[in-house]
């Protein structure tokens, strides 16, 4: 074999090997769930025009146009007594379940305001979360409080 002859070949594959070689890794990698591309939306505050000008509004338009692979909505706390009982703030929640929010609410909280059911009733996932929120916080999950 002339290595000569076959130099420029191997030199002119390995240079194209060095550049898509990012692309090639990144295009194995799973776009929802990995490091980086998760959310978690943890509203707990009882304030109606914090949920709809703020809480809501970024959660669905995140979903929307896709600034986040997977996004989880944690309603915790007095959150989930005041969505139990405002018709607007249920049909945008709706709304964020059709873009493909996650929705999940912690059950000791809804329990202690008795509206567990209610919650179960608009699609919610209620279940006790102290266990899977520290999983997620481990795990890296970008985390926004309100």
């Amino acid at each position: 074999m002339n290595l000569k002859k076959y130099g420029w070949t191997a030199a002119a594959l390995g240079l194209l090997l060095t550049l898509f070689a990012p692309l090639l890794a990144a295009a194995q990698e799973p776009a929802e769930g990995k490091a980086g591309d998760r959310l978690l939306v943890v509203w707990t505050s009882g304030d109606r025009e914090v949920a709809l000008k703020m809480v809501y509004m970024y959660t669905f338009n995140a979903k929307r146009r896709g600034w986040w692979g997977e996004i989880r909505f944690l309603i915790w706390g007095p959150s989930s007594k005041l969505l139990a009982g405002d018709q607007e703030l249920q049909q945008q929640l709706a709304k964020m379940k059709e873009a493909g929010v996650e929705l999940t609410a912690c059950k000791a909280c809804a329990d202690q305001y008795g509206v567990s059911d209610k919650l179960t009733e608009l699609g919610v996932d209620v279940k006790y979360m102290g266990v899977p929120l520290t999983e997620m916080l481990k795990a890296g999950w970008t985390t926004l409080t309100f």
